[in-house]
């Protein structure tokens, strides 16, 4: 006798991020700009905090042929994803994907990317000062964290999640940023086309899903997530929600 509710196996469960390039609200455009000039800085080696599938660290490591890149991440699935691609566009030996969390990492390099992984290191500016032991003399940062305008109109403050209010503006993040020794080189934030489309391809794994398992015995659980999800995006704090990308330098000296 089959279970009512059955664990998902690969061919029955929704998938996980695969509308997404990037788990943050990256767009290509962006994100190529944003690679090309990291790359540009020629470093000779890129470490990836937090790098779920590393999509950005790879195309790093595409425009700079001499770099050798290490992301690090505790999601296997996400390691997978990256180790993958990185063998279908010929950089599986020049890149290093390793099961491991992001506060245990102690080697640095001269350009870090972390982006979402605040929450490694706990507050933001226990993320920065950690990251700032990473990051060589004269090398840096990219850094990606979420934003929030205390001026914005929101929706329903009960759909909002409690730590986002919590979030600095752009100005307050860049004030964390030089106060623990950066310079910022670049700073730049989503637009709303970008976050829009993050919250969209993050819950098109679950619709499409749904779409096709409508009478699944996981249907009503599965709905139940989205629908959450999506009533707090577009009724609680769409309007507020930021994200910033910081591309910031430690000074040689």
């Amino acid at each position: 006798m089959i279970d009512s509710v059955r664990r998902m196996t690969d061919l029955d469960r929704p998938g996980r991020y695969q509308y997404l390039s990037f788990n943050a609200p990256l767009g290509e455009a962006r994100a190529d700009a944003i690679a090309d000039r990291l790359a540009a800085a020629r470093p000779a080696d890129v470490l990836d905090v937090g790098c779920g599938w590393a999509e950005l660290l790879l195309r790093v490591l595409h425009r700079q042929p001499a770099a050798t890149g290490l992301g690090v991440d505790t999601d296997e699935e996400a390691l997978d994803r990256g180790r993958r691609a990185a063998r279908e566009r010929g950089l599986a030996g020049r890149v290093r994907l390793e099961h491991t969390a992001a506060d245990r990492v102690i080697e640095p390099a001269d350009l870090v990317i972390a982006i979402g992984s605040t929450h490694a290191f706990g507050t933001t500016t226990q993320a920065l000062a950690a990251l700032w032991r990473l990051v060589r003399p004269g090398g840096r940062l990219l850094f990606g964290d979420g934003l929030w305008d205390p001026h914005a109109v929101t929706g329903d403050p009960a759909l909002i999640w409690d730590d986002l209010p919590q979030m600095p503006d752009l100005g307050g993040l860049v004030d964390l940023a030089m106060a623990a020794g950066f310079r910022p080189l670049w700073i730049e934030a989503s637009s709303r086309e970008e976050l829009d489309a993050f919250e969209a391809g993050f819950l098109a794994d679950e619709e499409e899903w749904l779409h096709t398992h409508p009478g699944h015995p996981l249907a009503a659980e599965v709905r139940q997530r989205a629908d959450e999800h999506r009533r707090r995006w577009l009724h609680g704090y769409r309007n507020a929600f930021g994200f910033a990308y910081l591309t910031l330098g430690r000074c040689a000296t």
